[in-house]
């Protein structure tokens, strides 16, 4: 056990001893700001806000209500008017409660829409996962590290270990850096806000850091999913631009290809098909028949299948090669 944590150690110290590490938290820094600035005063939002709140969202209702009869009339399935039926109920619900937006200028209206920025930290996060094997043997240092007495096994977990904690530090820095420019920006408006959900046919109410804190998670599943299988296409092939390349590529396609495969029952299969969890929490699967236990089975497998692969790799693979 003290040999595993001397090597995440080590591992860790490698990571943050590169000046490129240092950039990319500071890039993330950066990025907020900016989304930030932007939002303050570039952006003129359209939101509802004001004392005239109930007034805007009686019209939106209003509005929503006829989108929803004009597709109807179509030849459009009913799902396609589904998201706006719970919006419209949403907005009702508030109205009957006395429960105002979030305003998209407060503290909380910020902090809901960082999540959206865990894309980027995914591509910082791949970049290290892509480099941190193949950087070794390119550089010839995996012949110092495996002549220590310590099976491959353990060296291999523990630069993927270091790899999801670098992920776990991106993502943290996201999360404080958009608490401390949202309250800069927009002060601690309206913190006792509740989030509004539509949940399996009723209303619920969640408390807003919490719906913050599962939108990072579920933002995270895709982030580990890519960083494992960006370490397995590194341990590999042994080439960190081929990881980096190939896993930026599937990351930014995949949903897509995904679409354009949905009326083939199989597609459930592929991982990114299963990577967005949230389509569970409003009732609409990409696939009819997919369940949130469904999707978790399939990531789990994918995640054994790439770890195994990278470790059978690295066992066998000779190093004077």
């Amino acid at each position: 056990m003290k040999n595993m944590i001397r090597l995440i150690q080590n591992e860790n110290m490698k990571i943050y001893k590169k000046v490129g590490t240092w950039i990319m938290l500071g890039l993330i820094i950066i990025v907020v700001v900016i989304a930030g600035i932007v939002s303050k005063f570039l952006l003129h939002d359209q939101s509802i806000e004001g004392e005239n709140w109930k007034q805007q969202l009686e019209i939106r209702n209003e509005q929503m209500q006829e989108e929803i009869a004009q597709l109807e009339n179509t030849i459009l399935t009913s799902n396609a008017a589904q998201p706006l039926r719970e919006d419209v109920l949403l907005n009702e619900y508030r109205l009957e409660n006395n429960i105002p937006p979030v305003e998209s200028e407060t503290l909380w209206g910020f902090m809901i829409s960082a999540p959206d920025f865990t894309a980027f930290a995914s591509m910082l996060a791949i970049v290290v996962g892509a480099g941190i094997v193949a950087s070794e043997f390119t550089t010839g240092t995996i012949k110092l590290l495996l002549i220590r007495p310590v099976n491959r096994f353990k060296i291999l977990l523990s630069k993927f270990i270091a790899t999801l904690l670098f992920a776990f530090v991106l993502i943290i820095t996201l999360f404080i850096s958009s608490f401390i420019v949202g309250s800069l920006l927009y002060g601690f408006k309206g913190m006792d806000l509740p989030y509004l959900v539509y949940v399996n046919g009723e209303i619920v109410e969640r408390h807003m850091l919490t719906q913050i804190v599962s939108l990072y998670g579920f933002n995270s599943i895709d982030l580990i999913m890519m960083v494992t299988f960006a370490f397995m296409i590194s341990t590999v092939f042994r080439s960190s631009s081929l990881a980096i390349g190939l896993s930026l590529f599937l990351m930014f396609t995949g949903q897509q290809m995904v679409m354009l495969l949905s009326q083939y029952n199989w597609v459930k299969y592929i991982l990114f098909a299963n990577t967005n969890l949230m389509q569970y929490t409003r009732g609409t699967p990409l696939v009819e028949g997919m369940t949130m236990s469904f999707s978790v089975t399939i990531l789990f497998v994918y995640f054994l299948l790439f770890t195994f692969i990278s470790w059978l790799i690295f066992e066998k693979r000779d190093v004077t090669a």
